[in-house]
């Protein structure tokens, strides 16, 4: 069992639903991101999910596209990534994973970008571009160590949930909704029986929901079926209006806990 799968394994032992935490690293600033990241695990977050700067983030909607757009800017590459990982890692032993997309990875090259994470102390990696039938082509022995992530859709058949829980390591990404990354006011019965579905045909993982989750309200509701959440765009946007509004990033932590405390079953 890998570091990921036995800390969500505990925490669901203590009658705990894990918190992810999505960053885009070096957003709103490169200079305190660190702090940051480290602030947003104290307050609550269970794991954090670094998001990986790139210029066109296929699977995220407007407030990740906009945060990566600005990392990016501001000078954020891949490398720079691994290196607030590697800072971060000194200061915690919470679960540290990667988000990020095939183009910046291949530009670094995968056997240098992999030693790369690993040595920085980042247990996993989520490739949302990668698709289910060139994942053996992608992911190869370069990837020892390193628990690549795979995801369903509310679109995912039970045999391909199989499939894809066979061959995932950490967990399994439930996406919750059809479309990229986003808060939601609510979710259609479609989208809460796929949910249900997923989750009762993952057998190897644990299964955590993304895409969507954006207030303890959503944390309640999904509870039941799953083992965590992972938050992303509600804690990015809470983040640009603290920015906005030179307020200390109290709003984005004061949310964490939040959804933190809502995750005690």
């Amino acid at each position: 069992m890998s570091y990921i799968s036995e800390y969500i394994t505990k925490l669901n032992s203590q009658n705990r639903k894990v918190l992810s935490v999505y960053l885009t690293a070096g957003f709103p600033e490169p200079d305190n991101f660190v702090d940051l990241a480290l602030n947003v695990l104290e307050v609550g977050a269970d794991m954090l999910e670094l998001g990986i700067p790139f210029s066109d983030p296929l699977a995220d909607g407007p407030v990740i596209q906009h945060s990566s757009f600005e990392a990016v800017k501001k000078g954020i590459t891949i490398q720079k990534t691994i290196e607030y990982a590697s800072q971060i890692r000194k200061h915690t032993d919470k679960p540290l994973i990667f988000m990020g997309y095939t183009n910046p990875i291949l530009s670094m090259g995968v056997k240098g970008f992999t030693d790369a994470a690993k040595e920085s102390g980042v247990n996993g990696i989520i490739l949302p571009d990668v698709p289910f039938e060139e994942y053996d082509d992608f992911v190869t022995e370069d990837f020892n160590g390193l628990d690549v992530i795979l995801l369903t859709t509310p679109t995912s058949g039970v045999e391909r949930i199989a499939k894809i829980d066979q061959k995932s390591n950490g967990f399994v990404y439930c996406v919750s909704v059809v479309g990229t990354t986003g808060m939601r006011k609510s979710f259609n019965e479609f989208s809460l029986d796929r949910i249900k579905l997923t989750y009762e045909n993952v057998k190897k993982n644990k299964m955590l929901i993304g895409f969507g989750i954006s207030k303890k309200e959503d944390v309640k509701r999904f509870s039941e079926t799953c083992d965590g959440v992972i938050v992303g765009s509600a804690v990015v946007n809470a983040l640009n209006e603290d920015h906005k509004n030179k307020s200390g990033y109290t709003n984005t932590l004061n949310l964490v806990k939040e959804l933190s405390d809502s995750c005690n079953c």
